[in-house]
């Protein structure tokens, strides 16, 4: 048995085998150098996804809500908010009857570092605080001209939950009170970059802008082919009341000394029209007066006649003959008529009989 194995290993067979092996092994070697060749060419080849996958680091929350005893306008521009802001958070109502310290609590349960706060009162006012809970600073501010979404003037769109560019007015960096409340907008507004439910797409931008010493908000549509604007609304003013150092309230920071609330408004309205009624009373009490007193009778001024002409003086005609009396045509017809009828009712009686 030994002797006949001596015989396979050194037999032709035998080498024919191992040079088969060592081909395999040659392929085998050369394996890995292909793969990594075939994968260099399908990334080449690879069309690149358009959402690159970041890390969700800016983990800012708003919390949006409101006071009892809004108008349907309003709900409109709370829902539109909570629409173009996919990092905002709702909650119910809040009694009127609570502090406002309550709302610092909520956004702690509601795990919320920012909060939007539609306050009502006598259900045509509309303040809108703009918060960092818990720690401050918070700014109060007055609504006023607010459109929404709904509205068909309104033409412009956009994708929900794309992050929007902000821009602001050159006047926001003249004044420190206006830097502040750029930093409270910027933090509130901007959309964190790769939140879950954003969009990695850029497509409508939002404006405030200071005129009249009041914030005007715009919400512009981008459009690719010509970068022209569109406006998507909501639209609405924020007239600024005062900014607190706390969250919703605390030490006064800066007070709008242009600031007029609307109770006043309306009362200078009311006082406007009361003034134009009373001010006719008085033109027409004055009238009167004037038609009470007696009439002054001045003197005859004997100069007044010097250029007065008088009149030629006409013949006086005395009529002798009486006049014929005029014919009342009318009278006539009606008598014609009354003949004829008569007539008529003569005939019929006579067919009748």
């Amino acid at each position: 048995m030994a002797v006949a194995k001596r015989k396979r290993r050194g037999g032709p067979a035998f080498q024919a085998k191992k040079l088969k092996r060592n081909e395999k092994d040659a392929k085998t070697r050369a394996k890995p150098s292909d793969v990594a060749e075939e994968a260099a060419e399908e990334e080449r080849d690879r069309i690149p996804g358009p959402v690159c996958k970041g890390k969700w680091k800016n983990k800012e929350r708003i919390l949006i809500f409101s006071s009892r005893g809004i108008n349907f306008r309003t709900r409109h521009l709370m829902q539109d908010l909570r629409m173009l802001m996919p990092h905002s958070k709702a909650d119910t109502k809040m009694d009127r009857k609570d502090k406002l310290f309550v709302i610092n609590e909520v956004c702690e349960m509601k795990n919320c570092n920012k909060c939007i706060y539609f306050e009502a009162k006598k259900k045509q006012d509309l303040y809108m605080w703009l918060s960092n809970s818990p720690h401050g600073p918070s700014a109060k501010f007055l609504v006023q001209n607010i459109h929404t979404l709904a509205e068909l003037k309104m033409t412009g769109n956009c994708l929900k939950g794309s992050r929007p560019l902000l821009s602001f007015d050159p006047a926001f960096d003249e004044l420190p009170h206006f830097a502040l409340l750029k930093e409270l907008l910027i933090q509130i507004f901007s959309t964190p970059r790769y939140h879950p439910k954003s969009q990695p797409f850029v497509d409508h931008v939002f404006t405030f802008t200071i005129l009249d010493n009041r914030i005007w908000f715009r919400n512009f549509q981008i459009i690719e082919e010509d970068a022209a604007l569109v406006e998507i609304g909501p639209r609405f003013v924020l007239n600024l009341i005062k900014i607190f150092q706390g969250s919703f309230g605390g030490p006064t920071l800066y007070e709008n000394p242009h600031y007029q609330s609307p109770n006043m408004h309306r009362r200078v309205i009311r006082s406007i029209t009361a003034a134009k009624y009373r001010e006719k009373q008085q033109v027409k009490d004055v009238q009167k007066l004037r038609k009470k007193e007696p009439k002054t009778i001045l003197p005859h001024d004997p100069t007044a006649d010097v250029f007065v002409i008088p009149a030629e003086e006409k013949p006086i005609e005395i009529q002798w003959v009486k006049p014929e009396p005029k014919v009342d045509l009318k009278a006539r017809k009606k008598r014609i008529y009354k003949r004829q009828r008569k007539m008529k009712q003569k005939m019929n009686s006579g067919n009748a009989k």
